[in-house]
């Protein structure tokens, strides 16, 4: 019997946020399974804010999502059919396969997961390409010292969660940035960190961070662009050093994001500022895996995770990410295993 496979396209590109008219939802017979290849049933789909620069047609660091054509993304499926020496019926692997049912993949495109080390979920978020963006960008850019202070905007979501707990393990004072009383409360009480401010409800967040970072901001990772750093750009040391990961404020805005010019700051505080993305340090993965999971096993590490049920929810998910909706890696369960309860 032939499978249906449901999919989720890009129907047009988005005009700010998306909406309905952005994804569509179509169906397709599910290829058959050649030599060398596998058939993948997915069971978690991931919402990431940078696939909302793909939906632009636009030259960047990763080519774009193509219209009429699934949109791609991290997911973790079962293997429920192989032609591949590999894989077998069973495995649980993960890859890019994106926002659809079932997925045929070469035995190459794909990795496998051992549910018997952690939830396999992690591999999406503090053991897969947010965790490894959190563990670059702040120790290979970011540099942070014991004793130092380390402001993170974004704090609460999967990266900055995750860069708040390595800055803690190297023994920095770490200040996070949030969109909500409940998220600057899981920052404090559950990872520890030392301030939360909530962005929406200070008066004056410059004043804010001054209290908080009594001597100044020696590292500041960036997820967020706008207002919020700018007023973090007021209070940097001699030195400073900014990874900028993201800058989500303005992904959904149809006009230029326009602010003060940051070249003056950067020169009378000598500080770096320097861009990245997670791909850059493609090489050094099994590194930054490694250690992820030791952290993770020695109890260094924690997370959230914010789960939403059903392949056709993926479009609303993905838009509670503007929404602020999420604490910690926000996915979406397409379906559960007896080994996940």
């Amino acid at each position: 019997m032939t499978r249906v496979n449901n999919q989720i396209i890009l129907a047009e590109r988005p005009q700010g946020m998306p909406d309905d008219n952005t994804f569509e939802f179509v169906k397709k017979d599910v290829e058959n399974v050649q030599e060398g290849q596998i058939l993948i049933k997915t069971l978690y789909a991931s919402v990431d804010p940078y696939m909302r620069g793909r939906m632009e047609n636009v030259e960047s660091y990763i080519e774009p999502f193509k219209l009429n054509e699934v949109i791609e993304g991290g997911s973790i499926g079962e293997v429920i059919e192989s032609q591949s020496d590999q894989f077998k019926e069973g495995d649980v692997v993960t890859g890019s396969f994106g926002w659809q049912e079932y997925y045929v993949a070469g035995e190459n495109e794909v990795r496998p997961i051992d549910p018997s080390i952690a939830p396999i979920t992690t591999n999406l978020h503090i053991l897969g390409m947010t965790g490894l963006t959190a563990y670059f960008g702040l120790l290979d850019i970011g540099k942070p010292k014991e004793g130092e202070t380390v402001v993170i905007s974004g704090a609460a979501g999967s990266v900055g969660s995750t860069v708040g707990q390595i800055a803690k393990i190297k023994g920095a004072r770490v200040v996070g940035i949030a969109g909500s009383d409940e998220k600057t409360n899981f920052l404090k009480d559950e990872l520890n960190f030392d301030e939360g401010i909530n962005y929406r409800t200070t008066d004056d967040i410059e004043d804010d961070l001054k209290r908080a970072c009594p001597d100044g901001v020696d590292v500041y990772f960036d997820n967020v662009g706008g207002e919020i750093s700018d007023a973090v750009m007021t209070q940097l040391n001699r030195y400073a050093r900014i990874p900028v990961c993201g800058a989500i404020s303005s992904y959904n805005k149809d006009e230029q994001d326009i602010g003060p010019r940051v070249q003056q700051t950067l020169i009378k505080k000598s500080a770096l500022m320097q861009g990245f993305t997670v791909g850059n340090y493609s090489d050094r993965f099994k590194e930054g895996t490694k250690q992820l999971g030791q952290w993770l096993q020695e109890g260094k590490l924690t997370y959230r995770e914010t789960i939403r049920e059903g392949f056709e929810n993926i479009p609303e998910a993905f838009l509670d990410l503007f929404r602020g909706k999420n604490i910690g890696k926000l996915l979406v369960r397409i379906e559960e295993r007896e080994y996940e309860k």
